[in-house]
C-alpha cells in the first residue's frame, strides 16, 4: 500500500483550469502544470483495498493500486511499466475518460476518490519526457499480414498489439491523418494533437504502416483486402449521427456535431496559432446545440474559440442531481451534475427541454427554435416558446457504424442494435474478418474501445496460430455496472462479466518472466514488494 494514512492526511486535489479569459485566445488544452510532489501525495492516498472496485469500473483491467503505490515511492518508471501493461495509450485516457474508476473507488464511499485519472496521465507524461516509452519492435515475424480499418482508439490497440505479435499490420484511415475521432473529433484544448503523433511515431518505428487518405471499400475494394490480407479488423466506430427529423431540419444553418467539428479542427490543426474560419463557424452567430454530453460540451468549447455571439446547450432530460443519487449506488458511474471546462467558459444549459420545430427566415436559414418543457421525451401543452439562433448544432449521440460501402461489400451481419455483429471472439459472420470498438459495441467510452481493440488483437493472432499469448481483457458481451431495478428503492447490482477477473489476469501476466513486447511495457518490472520492505 501507498501512504497508509493517506487516505486520512491528505485531502483531494486536482489541477487548476487555466483562466477562461487566456484560454479562450487559444487551443492549447485547460489545465495547469500538475508538481510531481504534489501529485506523488495524491496516489498516496490509495488504500490498496483487499478488493479494490476501481477494476470493476474500468474494462483494461488497470493495475491501479500498485501503479499508485510505486508513485508514492517516487518510482515513476516501474509504475509506467504497470501502467502499459494493461493501456496501449493512457495519455488518452487520463485526458478524455470520464475516469469510471473513480466513481468505483472505495474511497469515494465516504470520502472524495482518490485521483486516478490524474495520476494516470502524470505517469505517462513523466514517461514520455523521461525517454522510456520507446518502440517495441517484435523479435519475429510470422509472415502474416492484417489491416485494421480505422486509426481510432480501437483500431490503434489492435494494430499496436498484433505488430508486437510479429504481425505485419497495415491501418487503412480515410481522413488525411490517422487518429480517428482523436485527430479530428476532439478539439484540441481536450487533447492536443502531439500527443496522438508521439504514440503514432512509436508505432510506425515498431512497424505498423499507416495509409491515410484511403477509404476502405472506395480506394480499397472488400475483395481486395480479403484477398490480399490473412485477417481485417473492422475499427471504424459508430459514425451514423442521430438526427433530430422535425419541421425545418432541412434549413440552412442546421448542421450535425460531427459535421462542424471536424471543421473546426482541420482549421486548428492547418495554424494552431491562428485558425482561419472554417466553412461551418460560430463566429457571430446566436447558437443552439441540442445534446448535453461530451461531444455538445466540445462544441460549446469550440463555439466559444470562434467567438459565437451567445451560446445555449439544451437537454432533454432533467437537470441531474449534484450528488450521487439513491438509484445509482456506489460503485455504478452515477448521472450527476458536471461542469466542464467548457461550461465553465460561458453559455447556457437549460435541461428538460423538447425542441418541436425549426423555424426560418426569408432567407431559408434557421432564425430560432420552437420549444416546450419536457415531462420525459413528451412536451407539457401549453409551455411552447421561441429560442432564436442561427447556427444549430445537433450533438445526440450516434446510432451505428455506417453500412454502405465496405460493411455492405464484405456481407457482415448486424445485431438488434445496428451494430456489426461477432461472435464470443470478436469474429463477424464473414470467416477472417473482426470487428472492435464502437463498430461492434456502439457508442461507448474509450477505454471500452481500447480494451476491445486489446481483446480482438488476441482473438486475431489466435487465428492466425500466434503464440504470443496476447491479453483480452474483456469479452465483447461485456458491459458496464448497471442497474437490475432502476425504479426501485433498494437495487442490487450486476454486471455481465467483473473485471476482477481481467485484473488478476493481467497482473499475472505482468509477473511472468517472459518478454514484454506482447503487453506493451517498456521494460520488465518486478511485482511490486510489500509496504514494510520500501524505504520511504
Amino acid at each position: 500500500m501507498a501512504d497508509p494514512k493517506g487516505f486520512i492526511s491528505t485531502p483531494r486535489e486536482t489541477p487548476v483550469r487555466r483562466p477562461v479569459d487566456l484560454r479562450l485566445r487559444d487551443w492549447h488544452e485547460v489545465y495547469e502544470p500538475f508538481p510531481s510532489g504534489r501529485l506523488e501525495r495524491q496516489a498516496g492516498r490509495c488504500m490498496d483495498c483487499g478488493i479494490p472496485f476501481c477494476h470493476s469500473g474500468c474494462p483494461l483491467g488497470n493495475l491501479i493500486p500498485e501503479w499508485n503505490d510505486l508513485v508514492w515511492r517516487h518510482d515513476w518508471r516501474d509504475a509506467a511499466d504497470r501502467l502499459h501493461a494493461t493501456n496501449n495509450f493512457p495519455e488518452f485516457t487520463g485526458r478524455l475518460c470520464p475516469a469510471p474508476c473513480e466513481a468505483a473507488c472505495v474511497l469515494g464511499i465516504n470520502s472524495d476518490p482518490v485521483t486516478i485519472k490524474q495520476v494516470e496521465v502524470e505517469i505517462i507524461d513523466k514517461a514520455f519526457a523521461s525517454g522510456w516509452v520507446v518502440p517495441l519492435p517484435p523479435a519475429a515475424l510470422s509472415g502474416r499480414t492484417v489491416a485494421v480499418i480505422g486509426s481510432g482508439p480501437a483500431g490503434l490497440a489492435a494494430a499496436q498489439q498484433l505488430t508486437r505479435a510479429g504481425h505485419a499490420v497495415t491501418v487503412f484511415e480515410r481522413d488525411d491523418a490517422a487518429g480517428g475521432l482523436l485527430r479530428y473529433g476532439i478539439p484540441a484544448f481536450k487533447l492536443e494533437k502531439r500527443h496522438v503523433d508521439r504514440r503514432l511515431a512509436q508505432m510506425r518505428a515498431e512497424g505498423t504502416e499507416f495509409r491515410c487518405g484511403v477509404e476502405a471499400g472506395v480506394d480499397i475494394t472488400a475483395d481486395e483486402l480479403r484477398s490480399t490480407c490473412d485477417a481485417v479488423v473492422l475499427c471504424g466506430g459508430a459514425r451514423v449521427a442521430r438526427d433530430l427529423p422535425l419541421p425545418g431540419r432541412s434549413l440552412a444553418g442546421i448542421h450535425q456535431a460531427m459535421e462542424y467539428l471536424p471543421l473546426a479542427n482541420h482549421a486548428v490543426a492547418a495554424n494552431q496559432a491562428d485558425p482561419a474560419d472554417p466553412a461551418i463557424s460560430a463566429r457571430g452567430r446566436h447558437v443552439v446545440i441540442i445534446g448535453g454530453g461530451d461531444t455538445g460540451a466540445d462544441c460549446l468549447g469550440t463555439t466559444h474559440r470562434q467567438g459565437a455571439a451567445s451560446v445555449t446547450q439544451l437537454e432533454i432530460m432533467p437537470r441531474p442531481p449534484a450528488t450521487r443519487p439513491g438509484h445509482q449506488p456506489w460503485p455504478t458511474y452515477p448521472m450527476i451534475y458536471r461542469t466542464s471546462g467548457a461550461h465553465e467558459e460561458g453559455g447556457e444549459r437549460a435541461y428538460a427541454v423538447s425542441t418541436l420545430e425549426f423555424l426560418g427566415d426569408s432567407g431559408g436559414r434557421v432564425r430560432a427554435l420552437r420549444l416546450a418543457d419536457a415531462a420525459g421525451f413528451d412536451p407539457v401543452p401549453g409551455t411552447e416558446h421561441e429560442l432564436p439562433c442561427d447556427l444549430v448544432l445537433l450533438a445526440m449521440g450516434f446510432t451505428g457504424a455506417e453500412r454502405p460501402g465496405l460493411l455492405t461489400d464484405l456481407g457482415v451481419e448486424f445485431d438488434v442494435r445496428g451494430n456489426v455483429g461477432r461472435d464470443a471472439s470478436y469474429a463477424t459472420s464473414v470467416p477472417g474478418v473482426f470487428a472492435a470498438g464502437d463498430m461492434g459495441r456502439g457508442q461507448s467510452l474509450i477505454v471500452w474501445a481500447i480494451a476491445e481493440g486489446r481483446s480482438a488483437a488476441a482473438a486475431v493472432d489466435a487465428y492466425l496460430g500466434g503464440a504470443a499469448e496476447l491479453p483480452k481483457p474483456i469479452p465483447p458481451t461485456a458491459r458496464p455496472l448497471v442497474l437490475t431495478n432502476p425504479e426501485g428503492t433498494e437495487i442490487p447490482v450486476r454486471q455481465e462479466r467483473l473485471w476482477r477477473s481481467a485484473h488478476d489476469i493481467e497482473r499475472r501476466r505482468f509477473a511472468r518472466s517472459w518478454s514484454p513486447r506482447a503487453i506493451g511495457a517498456s521494460r520488465l518490472a518486478p511485482v511490486p514488494r510489500g509496504h514494510g520492505d520500501h524505504a520511504r
